[in-house]
C-alpha cells in the first residue's frame, strides 16, 4: 500500500475553501474513496511493530474528506503497495515478492470504529505460461467479506491470466486462461443475482462468464443492440480514435448494464463520453442479451474505477446526484446522463483509485 499510506510531514495540502475535513468513528452507507492512511512517527510503534495513524476518506455523496483517527497500521502493510480493492477489502503484495499477498480492512469503512487492522494472507500467486502475475488490471470479490464460507477470490491480470481463490480454505489459487486477447479495457465483476463472474469481450459485442467453481469452461453470451445513440458521423469517427472501456454493472435489485467509457490519451479533459445500454429482456434460449442505449437509468448511480463497478441507489445515500456516473481515474468526475454533463473534483494528488461501496458500522 506504499502509494496510500504517508507520514504525516509528506501529505499534501487540501483545498478547505471545497471539501471539509472531519474526524469521524462511523461511517453512513455513503460510497468513499480511501484517500491515503497518514501516520506520525513522533507516536512511536506499538506493539507487532505498527503505527498508529489515520485513515481518510471523500465521502461522495456529501462532498467532504473525512478522517478516521486511532487506526492501527501493521508493519506488513507499510512494505505493500495496493494491487486492487473490492467489496472495501484492500489487496496488497509485497514489495520484496509480488506474488506474495494478504487482504485487509485498513480502509474499509466497516471497520472504522475498530483500531485493530485485520490482514488475512492469501496463497502465493503463480503464472501461467501464457500469464503473468506482476501487473494487476482489477479484483473481484463474490461476498461482502472474506471470512464468509463461499467467498471467492477471483483477480484478472494484465494478459490473459485469471486467478480464483477461496481466502482461508484453498492453500493455492485455481488458475484459468481468458480465452481472448486485449481484455485490459473491461472490468472483471460478480453478479450476485447469476453468481457468476462476467467480463465483457474485446468489442463489447461479448459476455464472458465463469461459475464460482471455475471447472467449467467459460460461458459466453453474445450482447444485441438494437438502438444506437443517433450521433453524427465525424462523432462516430472521434469515438474510434479513443480508448474505449467497457463494465458490466448490476444493479441492486438485478438490473443489469453495460457502460462504455471513452477516453482520449493525454487530451484535459479525457473523458470524452460515457454510453450507457441497459439489458431489456431475458437471456434468449441461444444466449443473447439485448441491450437497449438509455440516458435514464432512474434513481441509480454507478461507480467506476479501479476495482469491479458496482450500482447504489441514489436515495439511499442523500447527497448523490441521481441517473449519474461517478469515475475515478484521472480525477474524481461525475458524468449526469441525461444532459453529458461533466463535473470534476478537486482532491489531494494522493488518492486510490478505488470506490468503497455503501456500506454501515
Amino acid at each position: 500500500m506504499s502509494q496510500l499510506l504517508f507520514r504525516l510531514s509528506k501529505l499534501s495540502s487540501r483545498n478547505k475553501n471545497v471539501f471539509v475535513e472531519k474526524s469521524v468513528r462511523l461511517f453512513s452507507t455513503s460510497p468513499c474513496l480511501a484517500i491515503c492512511c497518514v501516520w506520525d512517527d513522533a507516536l512511536g510503534l506499538v506493539e507487532g511493530g505498527s503505527y498508529i495513524g489515520k485513515v481518510l476518506f471523500f465521502d461522495a455523496a456529501k462532498e467532504e474528506i473525512l478522517q478516521v483517527p486511532d487506526r492501527t497500521i501493521p508493519q506488513e502493510l507499510l512494505n505493500s503497495k495496493t494491487i486492487g480493492a473490492s467489496q472495501g477489502w484492500g489487496f496488497s503484495s509485497e514489495q520484496s515478492n509480488h506474488n506474495s499477498l494478504h487482504i485487509s480492512d485498513l480502509f474499509n469503512p466497516q471497520a472504522a470504529s475498530k483500531s485493530k487492522t485485520k490482514m488475512i494472507p492469501l496463497p502465493p500467486l503463480t503464472s501461467m505460461l501464457y500469464g503473468q502475475t506482476k501487473v494487476v488490471c482489477n479484483v473481484a470479490m463474490s461476498s461482502s467479506s472474506p471470512h464468509e464460507e463461499d467467498c471467492v477470490v477471483a483477480i484478472k491480470f494484465f494478459g490473459r491470466q485469471l486467478s480464483m481463490c477461496k481466502p482461508g480454505r484453498d492453500l493455492a489459487w485455481t488458475n484459468r486462461l481468458i480465452p481472448f486477447d486485449c481484455a485490459e479495457n473491461s472490468s472483471l465483476m460478480y453478479s450476485k443475482k447469476d453468481q457468476r463472474f462476467y467480463l465483457p469481450a474485446p468489442g463489447g459485442n461479448y459476455l464472458c462468464s465463469w461459475d464460482l467453481h471455475f471447472d467449467n469452461d467459460p460461458q459466453f453470451n453474445e450482447l444485441v443492440f438494437p438502438d444506437l445513440p443517433d450521433l453524427p458521423l465525424s462523432t462516430w469517427h472521434d469515438l474510434d480514435s479513443c480508448i474505449r472501456e467497457d463494465h458490466w454493472v448490476e444493479s441492486p435489485c438485478g438490473q443489469s448494464f453495460l457502460v462504455r467509457r471513452y477516453l482520449r490519451v493525454g487530451s484535459k479533459p479525457a473523458l470524452v463520453m460515457v454510453m450507457v445500454f441497459r439489458e431489456e429482456d431475458q437471456v434468449t434460449a441461444k444466449g443473447t442479451r439485448n441491450m437497449c442505449y438509455t440516458q435514464d437509468i432512474g434513481d441509480l448511480c454507478i461507480f467506476l474505477s479501479k476495482n469491479d463497478p458496482f450500482c447504489v441507489v441514489a436515495s439511499s445515500c442523500p447527497g448523490l446526484k441521481p441517473n449519474s456516473i461517478y469515475m475515478m481515474d484521472y480525477c474524481v468526475a461525475v458524468c449526469e446522463l441525461a444532459n453529458g454533463t461533466v463535473t470534476c473534483f478537486n482532491l489531494p494528488k494522493h488518492i486510490s483509485p478505488f470506490w468503497i461501496p455503501p456500506c454501515s458500522v
